[in-house]
């Protein structure tokens, strides 16, 4: 009995000091929990400020009927951190032009860097795609657009971020930009088709863009 009873006094001593030990890691994670809200609420961080500078049109070029699309950008974007104790970590970044709503060109990929305090970024990537089908349900704002001799596309960010605050480095948190963009191509050919080709024609457009985090 006396054997019995040792055993299980031990037992009961674990248990107290494993409860312990839990409430004790609960407790820490906690107040760390509490001190990373307080010095974030302090800080007031604020997303990074993106700018569509200019774009350099090499080929725009849209055959009617059928209706595919070839084009190619080379688009200068600045980005800023206004935060002047944030620093930012841009992770997979990658620019893509839209034109209402549907993706023309593929997906540039823009080196992963770091931006720190009121510092400022500036990327000149090349984007472009082959013999887009364009839809069918634009087909009619297209044909306003070769009458027009303009396009207004949407040039877009999407990645991901982290915060650095001292030491502290955030998860990842999703980023959004998009930039509008007036690109001039010319009127519509004898040939049927319309746009630029070779050209490099850059339009200056100093465009801010949307963000969000």
């Amino acid at each position: 009995m006396s054997v019995k009873k040792h055993c299980d006094h031990h037992k009961i001593h674990r248990h107290k000091i494993f409860r312990r030990i839990c409430a004790g890691l609960l407790i820490f994670a906690f107040v760390v929990l509490v001190t990373v809200l307080i010095v974030w609420a302090i800080l007031h961080p604020r997303k990074p400020r993106f700018v569509l500078q200019d774009a350099t049109v090499y080929a725009f070029n849209v055959s009617s009927p059928p209706n595919y699309l070839t084009s190619t950008f080379q688009v200068t974007l600045y980005s800023r951190n206004p935060n002047d104790k944030i620093g930012v970590y841009y992770d997979r970044l990658a620019v893509y032009a839209i034109y209402r709503n549907q993706q023309i060109t593929l997906r540039s990929q823009i080196p992963p860097t770091y931006q720190g305090h009121k510092e400022v970024n500036v990327w000149s990537p090349f984007i472009y795609g082959n013999s887009v089908p364009v839809a069918p349900y634009n087909a009619l704002q297209l044909s306003q657009d070769k009458a027009n001799g303009a396009v207004m596309l949407t040039i877009k960010i999407d990645g991901r971020v982290r915060w650095k605050v001292g030491t502290f480095i955030s998860g990842r948190y999703h980023i959004y930009v998009r930039c509008p963009a007036a690109i001039n191509f010319g009127s519509a050919g004898t040939s049927g088709t319309i746009g630029i080709q070779n050209s490099g024609v850059k339009y200056q457009l100093v465009q801010s863009c949307s963000v969000s985090v």
